[in-house]
């Protein structure tokens, strides 16, 4: 799309599948054999194809510490391979870190997944390019091709010894490792409690009664995490009436991207994905914002790249068609999503798109463009129309260039509660195109 190019709604809604959010930095696989290449030039001639470069998302690591003095702790690590067409994932062994108790699965049907060890060559010509010398990789067989755009979701379960990560100092036991996957949960042993964190993080409790500590890295580089705690015994429950202001807030996998129209119009598209594990359940209800009227509802399955079916139902009929009816009024409009439910054990992760209007909340005055939304998911996404430069945002966030020049705001939240999200916008002038 040409920057500075203007879009109508059918337009976005073809293009949201196609974009990929800037942090996957998909690779183009090259043509194996130009047409120019005359008869009878071998195949070994046109030189080795290149490989796409490995890329993820939606990472997602939690440390549960062992036995103190043992130096070991068990890691669970979720993550998902974007790079289309993939068939392997690679994943280091950290140095210094003797790996055990290995064991791979594919998040949407439980099953085991073969997997092996490998170095840094096998590494490096699998697409990961910046592989470390003398490096170790589990590689993983993924259960299916990552489809174009979708997801490839694995779970990597392992145990380390690190008695340089994990010790003894005194009376406490000391976690002390750089983290740099943007989302992390820290397991004390039974009876533990924390006396030092020096990274902003929550308190929570595991359903064994154990202390978490969970957090979200909004930041360019690694997290130095230090975490001491004391043995304190055995503690009582958490009052019922507070267990629902203490949901581990790292864990959460909803992502949510708008993709701004001219502000005349005071449309956006957005995609919106999901992740459903709940045995049985097979729609996921949308319910539209009072204030808002959408259109061009569509989803498909990120596992599989299958297209969904969907409904659009008003007050009663949302129930009727199997939505969820919590806070429904009889005017309230939802869009319902169908997939085959999963059985215990598996998950769907689901991609919604859509196109919403909104007056209110999107809008100019004078030449300014306003984007006025309350933001209550931890991973949300604002993408400028062509042609709009960022003048202010209320938030902070962080800013990129997507692949077709438009400039691109994320904001974590890592809080339990909503942040209400101000951007101001203004048109680049002809002499200030960047391009």
């Amino acid at each position: 799309m040409v920057h500075g190019q203007s879009r109508g709604v059918a337009d976005d809604t073809a293009m949201i599948h196609a974009l990929f959010r800037p942090r996957r930095g998909f690779a183009p696989v090259a043509l194996a054999l130009a047409l120019s290449v005359p008869l009878g030039v071998g195949w070994a001639q046109a030189g080795p194809v290149p490989v796409a470069a490995q890329t993820e998302d939606d990472a997602y690591t939690r440390y549960e510490l062992l036995a103190p003095g043992s130096g070991r702790f068990r890691i669970v690590y979720d993550v998902s391979a974007t790079t289309p067409g993939a068939t392997v994932y690679f994943n280091p062994i950290r140095k210094g870190s003797v790996a055990s108790d290995e064991r791979v699965t594919d998040r949407r049907t439980g099953r085991a997944l073969k997997f092996d060890v490998v170095g840094t060559d096998v590494a490096r010509a699998g697409g990961v390019a910046d592989a470390e010398p003398d490096g170790r990789y589990i590689r993983v067989t993924l259960a299916r091709p990552v489809p174009d755009g979708g997801e490839g979701r694995i779970r990597i379960e392992k145990t380390y010894a690190d008695a340089k990560s994990y010790f003894e100092a005194g009376d406490r036991i000391v976690f002390d490792r750089s983290l740099g996957i943007k989302r992390n949960t820290v397991v004390m042993p039974p009876d533990y409690a924390p006396v030092s964190c020096n990274y902003p993080s929550q308190v929570l409790r595991a359903e064994d009664g154990r202390i978490v500590l969970s957090f979200w890295n909004d930041g360019p580089t690694p997290v130095p995490l230090r975490i001491e705690a004391l043995r304190a015994g055995a503690f009582g429950a958490v009052p019922a009436t507070l267990v629902t202001r203490l949901d581990e807030r790292a864990a959460q996998t909803r992502e949510i991207v708008y993709y701004l129209d001219d502000p005349d119009t005071h449309r956006f598209a957005l995609t919106h994905d999901y992740t459903e594990a709940r045995p049985g359940v097979g729609v996921y209800t949308n319910v539209v914002r009072a204030g808002s009227t959408v259109s061009n509802p569509s989803a498909r399955d990120l596992d599989t790249g299958e297209m969904l079916p969907q409904q659009v139902r008003k007050g009663a009929g949302i129930g009727a068609a199997g939505g969820e009816m919590e806070g429904v009024t009889p005017e309230t409009e939802a869009v319902l999503f169908r997939f085959d439910p999963p059985r215990a054990g598996e998950s769907r992760r689901i991609r919604i798109s859509e196109t919403y209007t909104d007056g209110v909340r999107y809008r100019r005055e004078g030449d300014a463009l306003i984007w006025d939304r309350s933001f209550g998911r931890p991973s949300n996404a604002v993408v400028l129309p062509p042609g709009w430069a960022l003048t202010s945002s209320a938030i902070p966030a962080t800013i990129s260039l997507t692949a077709d020049r438009r400039v691109r705001l994320d904001f974590v939240n890592a809080r339990p509660d909503e942040i209400g999200v101000l951007i101001v916008a203004h048109r680049v002038a002809a002499t200030g195109d960047p391009r």
